[in-house]
Parts: structure tokens; sequence; C-alpha cells
């Protein structure tokens, strides 16, 4: 029975990438549209949730500071076309590599810690690293980098008409991180997370090195969140502190994973396609009411989730179905 769910849900996951694939062959779909730019931003923050959700959701340790990775990445792809005037392939390669490094070597003392104290340590982080590159000349400074104005096509990755490029950028992405938490889900590391997320101390009796399964965690979590902010930058022309080392933008990873379901595997998606489409449409059309509108309504659904299903969407289905097996039986037990 085991097997055969996990046949099913990679069927769905083909048909699903299919279909999004499929999207931009529709016209008027996609092209230099609002609506394109919300497919991509829907593509891009549900990646970027999927890369927390392996250390926070399947490892059960809450990180506040995944906002650090994703600017190393954004500046990794940033530098690589502004100062060295690249490619931006190799500064993808390098900033995921340097943000996996980075967050081994800050987890290591961190996890000493549990509970609160870690997450309140990861808070620190963000601060430390936004504070850094505020005043870092090498990397532009408060100021921040500004792309010059470069030929279109997937050399440079950038296209000035289109967003179909983006598109199947973001799609890419979206394929790979989600293609890699599902190899962890069904590998042995994914057990060892889930053990570790469920009692570490009792992991470790069965013989887990908890210290080395929450690093692999950090660094896979970490490689992964910055070749979003690769995609960021490339996305936006430009890159500085405040855009991508914020608070605001780590919440933005932790806010879709609770709202989608923490430590499931299509809860990132669900989070995404509820929180993006309602961010930018209420900043397009409701900006007469004030800027910040879409965070309270995002603070609005978040604590009635909490109130009425603290496993989010996913939950929500779960449950639904439950329902439905059990009504299904009801017939067969009064037979």
């Amino acid at each position: 029975m085991k097997t055969t769910r996990f046949q099913q849900r990679d069927l769905v996951w083909g048909a699903l990438v299919v279909m999004l694939a499929a999207l931009p062959l529709i016209p008027g779909v996609i092209g230099n549209s609002f609506r394109a730019h919300v497919m991509i931003m829907v593509l891009l923050y549900a990646s970027m949730a999927q890369s927390w959700n392996i250390v926070s959701g399947y490892a059960g340790q809450t990180s506040f500071g995944h906002s650090v990775f994703f600017g190393i990445g954004a500046y990794g792809a940033g530098m690589a076309v502004v100062t060295y005037g690249l490619t931006p392939w190799p500064g993808f390669l390098a900033g995921a590599l340097l943000a996996a490094v980075v967050a081994v070597l800050i987890s290591w003392p961190c996890f000493r810690l549990s509970g609160h104290y870690f997450a309140i340590a990861t808070f620190a982080i963000v601060e430390i690293f936004n504070r850094l590159f505020m005043v870092w000349d090498w990397v532009g400074g408060a100021l921040g980098l500004d792309y010059p104005i470069l030929p279109d096509g997937w050399v440079n990755f950038v296209w000035s008409q289109t967003k179909v490029g983006f598109y199947y950028g973001a799609l890419a992405l979206f394929v790979l991180i989600f293609g890699i938490v599902r190899w962890i889900e069904t590998h042995r590391l994914g057990y060892y997370l889930r053990a570790v997320r469920e009692g570490q101390e009792t992991a470790e009796s069965l013989g887990v090195n908890s210290t080395a399964v929450k690093l692999s965690a950090m660094a896979f979590s970490a490689f992964l969140a910055a070749l979003c902010g690769g995609f960021f930058v490339q996305y936006n022309y430009r890159v500085d502190p405040p855009m991508v080392m914020s608070l605001e933008m780590s919440m933005k990873f932790v806010l879709i994973t609770i709202l989608g379901g923490l430590g499931n595997f299509w809860g990132p998606l669900l989070g995404a396609m509820i929180l993006i489409p309602l961010q930018e449409y209420t900043r397009a059309y409701l900006t007469v009411l004030g800027s910040g509108v879409d965070l309270v309504i995002f603070g609005l659904i978040i604590v009635l989730m909490m109130v009425k299903q603290p496993r989010g969407i996913m939950g929500i289905v779960t449950d639904f179905r439950a329902r439905r097996r059990r009504a299904g039986a009801l017939p067969d037990a009064g037979a």
C-alpha cells in the first residue's frame, strides 16, 4: 500500500509539471502580462518555501534566517554580472555553494541550542548579515547592485519583451527543488530527518547522528534557497540588502509553508498558490488603502488557520479525505 501511494503521488507530480510546462503554449496565458508575473512568483516562492521545509518541516528545526542564504545566492548572481562582467550562471553555482558552507558554519554552534532559543539565534543572524552587507563596499553597500542593459536570452538569463523565459526558468527551478525534496522523502536521509524531528534523543539512541543529519538538512536547504535568490535578482534586475536579507523575506519562507502544511511535500505549493496571488493582486488593486494591506490579510489568514487547522491546508485536505473514507465504510460496517 505504501508503494502504491508513492506511485500515485509521483503520477500527480508528473501531470502537474506537464500542465505547467504547457501553459505558455496557450495563447494569452503567458506573455508579458501581470498574470505571467503572478505565476512566476508562485513558482519561485513555492520553491523558496520548499527549501525551508527541508530543515524546518522535515527536520523540525525552526529557522528564521533563510533570507541570509537567499541573499547570498542573489549577490552571487548579481556580482557575477555587475562586478565581474560574467554571465549569471557561474554566480548561481558559486552563491549556492557559498550559502551551503555558511549555513554549516553558522548552524554548527546554533544547533547546540534547541526550541525557541535556536529560532531567536537565527533572527540575530539575519540582522548581522543585513548590517554587514549594508556597509560592505565590495558588494555595493546600502546602494546595492544595478544591472546593466544586457542582450536577451538564456546566456544572460534576461528577457525584456516577454516573461516566457523567466517562466520556464522558474518552472525548472521548481522542478529541481521539488524533485530533490521528493528524493529526500523516500531516501534514508528523509527517515532520519523525521526521526530527529519526532524525538532527537530517541533517534540518537537508535544510532542516528542527529548533528550530521541536521547539518546535512541545513546545507541542502541553504543551497536550494540560494538558487532561488539567484533567480530573484535576475528577475528584478537589481539587489540590495533590504530586498533579500531581511526578516520580512525570512517570514515569507515561514508563512507560505505553514499555511500550506509544514513538513508536507505539497504544502509549500498550496501556500504559495494562495498567498502570492493575494499579495500581488492586493498590491495592484488595493493600493488606495495604503501599504501593508497584503501583510494584514496574511496575518489574518495565518491566525485563522492556526486556530482552525494548525496543520495547514494539507491538514484540511487530509481530514476531508479521512471523512470520505469513513463515510464510504459506514454501509459495509452496518451490513
